[in-house]
């Protein structure tokens, strides 16, 4: 059993090259062994992605490996927001995905019949800690290969000019910390903001598929989160809504401070967001550590990016840090064919351990992973390194409990009423029922 290690210590150890290198991982310039000698392999490899941010890498990178080894690897990326069905529909098919995801305890519940134990597989001795991984007993049946982290990204320069402005209330970036601070900061670079050269404080608050999930899944992640807090769980079969009204007042800052008018959030996508933020439109831009890509090499300079944490209201948040965690979990079919489960867990064992892997990961990709052998490749994204600050701050990162909502349909309801509310065609009521209501009707929909 591996030790348990509290998410916010590993994460800073990871940052600061505290981790060791595990078991399982050579270190060497030619970047690792292979559980099997490749020029043997038989099997092929087929992943269905699930993060589109990162497709064409993911096809890069599959082709290096074919290459070096022989193996034939195929990557599909599902369409955001398009993941499940679409695993459904290729789960069907004969050629089926040998390496999947789900996205937590609630994921695996829908697919632990088709994963494969990883307990004896090198990418499991190569994780950090059972945080990191999915069990079913003593099965391990997911690993988490991605630790993200999401707030609300900043553009210092316009930040600093807001500071310095006569009219400005708060001065300081330390003293942005509640709610009712990012409340008055919002809309006074609302009010002034010609003088400031943007169309917004906020992004657009695009509500198609694309962008729709940055508030259903991880906006709503916070009156979720501070409601287990107060209670003391981890997960709830029925959830109060105590926190309803935090998410209100943030949702109403975000649709009325914003580059568009409420009404026309339907048709704005998370490419209409990325862009208003790295065009220097606008000044938030609620989103995580993967926008990176999104964003750099613009009109936003790499040292003019910050993160803070996504203020709501609740006592206490003056301590809070970013929303940290993962949803990202890598499963293997364990209905393929023993050849194709083989080639899969070599693929997975070199994209860990391997020099080329490792690059890609932390470098390309930008990521920071629960991997014992990434303690000489750490992303040099700057949002990455906004996270680090408020962990050595002491900072206790917001945990990812939309790993625990019901469904995919649940999300969905929640994003539906919260474009009515935003429209006018509803009101907040509507998204009231849909959270409440809708968690305990999912929730015993999946029980039976």
């Amino acid at each position: 059993m591996k030790k348990k290690r509290v998410l916010a210590f590993v994460l800073a150890a990871a940052m600061v090259g505290g981790l060791v290198t595990g078991c399982g991982s050579s270190g060497s310039s030619d970047g690792g062994s292979s559980s099997s000698d490749s020029s043997e392999a038989t099997g092929k490899v087929y992943y269905l992605n699930f993060k589109p941010e990162q497709a064409d890498q993911w096809v890069e990178l599959a082709e290096q490996y074919t290459e070096e080894t022989g193996v034939q690897v195929d990557v599909q990326t599902a369409a955001s927001g398009t993941y499940e069905s679409q695993l459904k529909s290729e789960m069907a098919k004969d050629e089926a995905p040998t390496l999947f995801q789900v996205n937590g305890p609630v994921g695996l519940a829908t697919w632990k019949d088709y994963c494969y134990d990883l307990s004896d597989s090198a990418v499991y001795k190569d994780v950090s800690s059972d945080d990191y991984v999915l069990k079913d007993g003593d099965q391990v049946l997911g690993v988490a290969y991605v630790i993200e982290t999401y707030g609300l990204i900043y553009n210092k320069a316009i930040l600093n000019d807001y500071f310095a402005a006569d009219w400005s209330t708060v001065k300081s970036i330390d003293d942005l910390n509640s709610f009712e601070a990012l409340k008055t900061v919002a809309e006074e670079i609302q009010a002034h903001k010609d003088d400031l050269g943007v169309e917004g404080a906020f992004t657009s608050a695009g509500m198609d598929s694309s962008s729709d999930w940055r508030f259903k899944t991880h906006l709503a992640n916070l009156p979720i989160y501070y409601e287990y807090k107060d209670k003391g769980i981890t997960s709830t079969d029925a959830i109060e809504g105590t926190y309803l009204d935090n998410y209100k007042q943030v949702w109403d800052l975000y649709i009325n401070n914003s580059t568009c008018e409420p009404s026309m959030i339907s048709s704005k996508t998370g490419e209409d967001a990325a862009s208003e933020f790295a065009l220097g439109e606008a000044v938030f831009y609620q989103n995580g550590t993967w926008a990176y890509n999104d964003i750099k090499d613009n009109e936003v300079a790499d040292e003019d990016l910050g993160m803070l944490p996504i203020y709501i209201g609740a006592d206490g948040e003056e301590d809070q840090g970013l929303c940290t965690g993962s949803e990202n979990y890598w499963c293997v079919n364990k209905n393929a064919s023993e050849e194709d489960i083989q080639a899969t867990l070599d693929f997975m064992q070199w994209v860990v351990e391997s020099d080329t892997g490792r690059d890609m990961l932390a470098n390309q990709m930008g990521f920071v992973t629960p991997f014992t052998t990434f303690s000489d490749y750490l992303p040099s994204n700057p949002l990455v390194q906004a996270n680090e600050e408020y962990n050595e701050a002491g900072k206790t990162p917001v945990s990812w409990n939309f790993t625990t909502m019901p469904s995919e349909n649940w999300k969905n309801n929640v994003g539906s009423a919260l474009l009515e509310y935003a429209q006018g065609t509803g009101d907040w009521d509507g998204v009231v029922t849909a959270f409440v209501d809708g968690w305990a009707t999912e929730y015993a929909a999946a029980n039976e």
